[in-house]
């Protein structure tokens, strides 16, 4: 399944970047498209499919919604639908059409020589880079605005313009980073074009600044061992679904496995001679050998022995009702630690509570005992210790240790020169 899984992978990127590229999708906007394409990959392992068509598509969204179609889903269901579809279109076609932009209500006039050289830059675009109707469109608004601001200082000659015309007009921008990075981008471009052109005597661009966005992953929320072990302990024993809902628990608190591995877990990955637990994860394909520890164990013999329903089904964990099947998707998992949380009385407020927060707080609690990046990430399965080192901005222990004590003022410093520091 490796093979497989490496090639949907590889679709889910190309239809990512052609999105970004071609269409100017924000990276949050092809973020929840990838978010939804996962779900997709995690339904065809569960299912045993091997290659993705149209007809996997449709199996999917009917496991997703069954009958229900159109206004009777909600808008996050809608964009799962419309994501999946894209997916679909650009394995079929190698592209994605998405529907031109409304026409504008004022149209946008480029008038005077300046408004005339942005016409030709639009063009040029247009035609020796293709630019998509999306991009032009982006392009053009960013112009017209720094057209006006010249028109408006009276900068009409394109050889007024000079690197104090152009700062000035970039300190006049008031608008959010999502906006900035295209002005400027764009801005940049142009000015080269002008150079190029022989229209302008200086590249003025190489003096634009670059807007540079850092974007910090979000926090990982984490629960104290105490919150943890009040979790596990809560957890109704007695029935067959507690004793299943105690040991899927336990594999993600104990090991830190994901939603997506629970879910389909098999007899085969069990080796009870060498105490391992081995599995292929779903979500990056890559092996892993995790120590098959005596709670853990002794939870899934508990439920293998008498919570089980008698069932030749490969999968270790099965649905509560007939025809008690597997499970079709890692949400059954995720709802089942949600609910626990829930029962158990722990504060949720401001943090997540699915198995995610199970792996996140196994990862913080090695870091607090100083495991070493390696081994966290070998336990947690990450293809690198990159993916495991924004574990370090909640080590708030490990950061104590490098606060240097500030040494204390003279108060001599206050009154050098006459104390011209109070004049």
């Amino acid at each position: 399944m490796t093979e497989q899984i490496r090639a949907f992978n590889e679709l889910m990127t190309q239809a990512g970047n052609y999105l970004e590229s071609k269409h100017a999708y924000s990276g949050n906007t092809v973020g929840a498209y990838r978010r939804g394409w996962q779900r997709l990959r995690e339904f065809m392992v569960s299912n045993g499919i091997h290659h993705y068509d149209q007809k996997v598509e449709e199996q999917f969204l009917h496991n997703e919604f069954e009958v229900r179609k159109g206004r009777k889903l909600s808008k996050q269901e809608q964009f799962l639908v419309n994501g999946t579809r894209k997916l679909t279109e650009f394995q079929n076609t190698g592209q994605i059409k998405v529907p031109n932009l409304p026409p504008a209500k004022a149209p946008l006039v480029f008038n005077g020589v300046l408004g005339e050289a942005i016409v030709r830059f639009l063009d040029y675009k247009r035609i020796e880079e293709r630019l998509s109707t999306i991009r032009l469109h982006c392009y053009k608004r960013c112009l017209f605005r720094f057209l006006e601001y010249c028109n408006k200082n009276k900068v009409h000659a394109i050889k007024d313009i000079d690197l104090a015309v152009l700062l000035k007009y970039i300190n006049t921008l008031d608008c959010g980073k999502t906006v900035v990075v295209p002005v400027l981008s764009t801005l940049r471009g142009f000015i080269k074009y002008l150079f190029k052109q022989g229209l302008l005597m200086v590249d003025f661009s190489k003096g634009i600044p670059k807007y540079r966005i850092v974007d910090q992953p979000k926090l990982p929320s984490t629960y104290s061992k105490g919150e943890i072990e009040k979790l596990i302990a809560s957890v109704e024993r007695s029935s067959p679904i507690g004793k299943r809902n105690y040991a899927i628990i336990l594999l993600a608190a104990r090991l830190g496995l994901r939603a997506s591995d629970i879910a389909r877990l098999k007899f085969t990955n069990l080796h009870w001679d060498t105490s391992t637990i081995e599995i292929e994860q779903v979500k990056t394909g890559i092996e892993l050998i995790l120590p098959l520890l005596p709670d853990v164990g002794n939870a899934i013999i508990d439920y293998l022995k008498y919570g089980r329903a008698k069932s030749e089904e490969a999968c270790i964990f099965l649905s509560e009702r007939p025809p008690y099947s597997y499970f079709t998707s890692s949400n059954v998992v995720t709802h089942i630690v949600q609910r626990a949380y829930i029962k158990a009385g722990i504060n949720i407020k401001g943090r997540r509570y699915g198995p995610r927060s199970l792996r996140h707080s196994l990862g913080f609690r090695m870091l607090e005992e100083s495991t070493v990046l390696p081994v966290i990430s070998e336990v947690l399965g990450h293809k690198s210790t990159e993916s495991t080192r924004y574990y370090l901005r909640i080590d708030l222990k490990s950061m104590q240790q490098c606060i240097l004590e500030v040494p204390p003022v003279s108060p001599d410093f206050y009154l050098q020169k006459g104390g011209t520091f109070y004049d």
